[in-house]
């Protein structure tokens, strides 16, 4: 089965890529490129989904909406 997941991409203070799936609280990556950083996320929603099935944990996919909001700012 194919699951697709939603990743949010920050830049950290260094210039690097913080990478999280909010789908899965505390799934959290990291890499010096934006490429990398999806990579090395990808690695890591694959190792949490493994973790959780072998404690027998239940697998819970918190959903996601993704949408925006505006406003207007000064400056």
């Amino acid at each position: 089965m194919i699951r697709k997941f939603v990743i949010v991409l920050t830049e950290d203070e260094t210039g690097g890529v913080v990478a999280e799936c909010p789908s899965l609280p505390g799934c959290l990556s990291q890499g010096e490129t934006r490429d990398e950083a999806i990579e090395n996320i990808r690695e890591a929603i694959q190792l949490s989904l493994e973790t959780r099935e072998a404690q027998g944990s239940p697998v819970q996919i918190t959903p996601v909406e993704i949408t925006e909001v505006q406003l207007a700012v000064n400056g």
